[in-house]
């Protein structure tokens, strides 16, 4: 009789919600090819908060870009959720963002002609969701916003424009959520205030986290920390 156990296969709930393999991003130069990322390996378990760390240079916006679909890779695959990223065409890589994706940048990325309210919506409506408005409102209520709906981002504080592009990576309840250094516009106090409110966020949501950051404070608040260094993980 085979005593050998049988082989276990991955389930959705086991298996990684983000797989990086081998990943590679070369880009041009006057002086010839740069190499950004230089084969990249990376699990990213469902649920977890994962902070990126390393020098600046060594790579780090460049793979949560590729993570998002903004940028293409030279070579080597990303699986979200176990969707094949690489390799998908403009529009299959929009719609998984305005669904799979959310995405907090050091800069704000606010529309200056849109309310706090409609700058949340604006995913929502193009991921074709009827309860747009009702939703963003929701969200924003969940920043501490409530009382801000009508005001455009020039009206706002720093925290609070923040506070407004969480409240629209959070709306869509995102598998994953990516953070490019949230507080690097920000005051101490408010950047503090506001990482609480991501963090505590993301816990209620069972969001997933790809934090990049050189604090070592919140690098620490993750489950994991994961160092970049001249284009690989070290």
């Amino acid at each position: 009789m085979d005593a050998t156990p049988p082989r276990s296969v991955p389930t959705e709930a086991t298996s990684p919600l983000v797989r990086v393999r081998d990943l590679v991003l070369t880009l041009p130069s006057a002086s010839g090819p740069v190499n950004i990322l230089r084969g990249v390996d990376l699990d990213i378990g469902r649920g977890e908060a994962v902070g990126l760390v390393g020098p600046s240079g060594s790579g780090k916006t460049s793979l949560l870009m590729l993570l998002a679909g903004l940028e293409q890779a030279t070579g080597g695959s990303i699986a979200l959720d176990g969707l094949t990223v690489t390799g998908l065409d403009e529009d299959s890589l929009a719609r998984m963002r305005r669904t799979r994706i959310g995405i907090v940048f050091q800069a704000f990325h606010l529309i200056p002609t849109m309310t706090a309210l409609e700058n949340v919506a604006i995913p929502l409506e193009l991921a074709g969701r009827r309860d747009a408005m009702a939703r963003a409102a929701e969200a924003l209520a969940a920043v501490g916003l409530s009382h801000r709906l009508t005001h455009l981002p020039s009206r706002l504080s720093g925290g609070e424009q923040q506070r407004v592009a969480i409240a629209r990576a959070f709306a869509p309840e995102p598998a994953l959520l990516l953070a490019d250094e949230p507080t690097g516009n920000l005051d101490a106090k408010t950047g503090e205030a506001v990482m609480e409110l991501l963090f505590a966020l993301r816990a209620r949501l069972g969001t997933t986290l790809l934090l990049i950051t050189h604090d070592p404070a919140l690098a620490a608040r993750c489950d994991r920390q994961v160092h970049l260094a001249d284009g690989k993980v070290v």
